[in-house]
């Protein structure tokens, strides 16, 4: 038995269709996340915290799904799946190696499928205060507030950010003047430079992509990742076609980064 964790308001459409493979694992492959049925009640929703921190609609529920012992699932911790050192294996093993784990906190079960009406065994209601935000053993830890890490809207994100300003947080420095360094940098330029430079544009709304785009051809993936995020935001014309070029990357991390602006 596994817990998936959605929003209150799609639990009439999991009733009546199963859950829709929506969340991509390892690899881009689509599916559901979800977690063994385990003893303590804690480990078992322990996903609860965090995933309301992305805004739910009425809170979230927990759908009880019923797999096959033999059903291929990736099994691991949350770390291990920007390493493709998830694990395929049937769901049986899953419960039993993340059940023996001292401390399973952080793990996750990803099924590469759908989950059909007939497999969904109950839905019911949580505690929304269950589990873990941020990371396990996050508590006692000061919150980063850089802007990949902080999230719009969340409850005191404001009176967080004020208390403690994050130095990368803007405003950023005029164009020319960040056109300046990145032609300062040289030629193909250096990548820390370039990807500073690069981050201060990713806080704007439009910008010169004429002048970024030889970027995309840079030698260094990070740095042609990071030009994915600058201009990801930008209302600029021209932004789609170079994110466009962009997903063909020959580096999966800049493919990965340029579909995911693409489908936003």
């Amino acid at each position: 038995m596994f817990v998936h964790l959605t929003s209150t308001a799609n639990a009439p459409r999991v009733r009546r269709s199963g859950i829709r493979p929506d969340s991509r694992g390892q690899d881009g492959v689509r599916g559901v996340y979800c977690f063994p049925v385990l003893p303590s009640y804690t480990l078992t929703h322990q996903w609860l915290r965090e995933l309301a921190r992305f805004g739910t609609r009425g809170g979230l529920v927990a759908v009880h799904v019923r797999l096959a012992d033999d059903q291929p699932v990736l099994a691991g911790h949350y770390r291990d799946r920007a390493k493709d050192a998830q694990r395929l294996m049937p769901a049986a093993e899953a419960v039993r190696r993340i059940g023996a784990l001292p401390d399973p906190r952080g793990w996750e079960v990803f099924l590469p499928r759908a989950v059909g009406a007939r497999e969904i065994h109950r839905i019911r209601t949580a505690p929304q205060v269950t589990g873990w935000r941020y990371l396990p053993n996050a508590h006692g830890t000061r919150p980063c507030t850089c802007a990949g890490c902080r999230i719009r809207g969340e409850y005191g994100s404001r009176r967080l950010r004020e208390r403690r300003p994050h130095p990368l947080d803007g405003p950023p420095p005029p164009v020319r003047v960040l056109l300046a360094r990145i032609d300062a940098a040289g030629t193909p330029g250096d990548p820390a430079e370039l990807r500073a430079a690069l981050h201060w544009f990713s806080l704007r709304r439009r910008g010169p992509l004429e002048r970024l785009a030889h970027l995309a051809a840079h030698p260094v993936p990070a740095v042609r990742q990071e030009l994915v995020w600058a201009v990801c935001g930008w209302s600029t014309p021209g932004v789609r076609d170079l994110l466009t070029a962009l997903a063909a990357d020959p580096d999966r991390d800049v493919r990965e980064a340029a579909e995911a602006a693409l489908e936003d």
